[in-house]
């Protein structure tokens, strides 16, 4: 299979703007992104609709495509983005959506969610990782860390903010060391084909209620393979979390 991997990166984020031109070691976030993913993929390109992403992509010898600016997600742009390159004659079997504030993705990463698609039912893929008792309850509780149920292939069930499964009869606090949680990860892989198709699903129930595009595509059907990851991705959504990612990096150095 020919993999293709997406890097959008957007200019106007609403909690940290050109946070992907932010400098984190003396290189901006998405170059630390996109240095870790053309290592692993067939080809690769940051995806955006901004000229100075753009040109910040060109200056250090990446590759990069220009979308429209309507897009309402990721998923939206890496659709119009495949179907660009399509249209000069270049095939994919499966796109990537990496997201462009995750300087920290790990190959092994990259890797597990290719492995999803030696499954020929797969067509979306996508990682969860094991909560562990040492995170403690309030991670556990977090609805900004949505939790996963997958059933005995590894296929998705259903994602929530809420924690899932509820243990009844176990008492709160010792949730996490009588059942294995996942936490989602938010890295996505998609059949060619499929990606142009659940770009064009009516935005779903359960999407609106939880504010997870992924539960559009389980209502509608679709099957979403997980692989397990064991490492921890630190995303950047603030000011906040630079400084974390910097501290981090010069820790790990």
């Amino acid at each position: 299979m020919k993999f293709l991997a997406l890097i959008p990166a957007r200019y106007a984020s609403t909690r940290f703007p050109a946070k992907p031109l932010a400098m984190l070691d003396n290189k901006p976030i998405v170059q630390h992104v996109y240095e870790r993913v053309v290592k692993a993929f067939d080809d690769a390109y940051v995806v955006t609709d901004d000229m100075r992403i753009y040109d910040a992509v060109l200056a250090f010898g990446g590759r990069c495509l220009m979308t429209g600016v309507h897009h309402k997600s990721g998923t939206d742009r890496c659709c119009e983005a495949l179907e660009s390159l399509e249209a000069e004659h270049q095939h994919y079997d499966v796109v990537v959506n990496i997201q462009g504030d995750e300087p920290f993705i790990s190959l092994s990463q990259l890797d597990a969610i290719k492995t999803c698609f030696n499954d020929e039912k797969a067509q979306i893929a996508t990682l969860i990782k094991p909560f562990t008792p040492t995170d403690g309850i309030e991670a556990l509780e977090n609805p900004n860390s949505p939790k996963v149920v997958i059933d005995n292939q590894m296929n998705a069930m259903y994602f929530s903010r809420s924690v899932i499964p509820y243990l009844r009869g176990v008492a709160r606090e010792n949730w996490l060391e009588k059942h294995v949680f996942y936490k989602h990860i938010g890295l996505y892989a998609y059949r060619t084909e499929v990606l142009k198709q659940i770009t064009q699903i009516p935005y779903g129930q359960l999407e609106a209620a939880e504010s997870l595009e992924q539960l559009r595509w389980l209502q509608a059907g679709y099957v979403i393979k997980t692989a397990v990851t064991e490492e921890e991705t630190i995303g950047i959504d603030t000011p906040e979390d630079l400084e974390k990612a910097k501290a981090y990096l010069k820790k790990n150095l």
